[in-house]
């Protein structure tokens, strides 16, 4: 699948001081790239705001995703406290 990233996601990730969940974000990256469909990995649901919006849980924290036909879009990445309030 294709990939694109807002900008908010971006912004979001540097402020993430964590290594090793900044490498595991790059992990989940590479895997869409690869993959046909976001069933085939691992942690994702639709959310109810929309048929397009699904988020993957990666332990305290979430990364909010948006679906348009073959593209993913990475759109916030947020601890779980604060991501149903800013996405979508």
């Amino acid at each position: 699948m294709k990939v694109e990233f807002k900008r908010s996601f971006v912004k979001d990730l540097e402020r993430v001081r964590h290594k090793g969940l900044k490498k595991r974000v790059k992990q989940i990256i590479t895997q869409i790239e690869e993959k046909q469909t976001l069933q085939e990995i691992g942690n994702v649901k639709r959310l109810r705001g929309g048929e397009r919006y699904y988020r993957i849980r990666m332990g305290d924290y979430r990364l909010g995703l948006m679906l348009e036909e073959d593209m993913v879009i990475f759109v916030r990445f947020l601890h779980r406290k604060d991501i149903y309030r800013y996405f979508p």
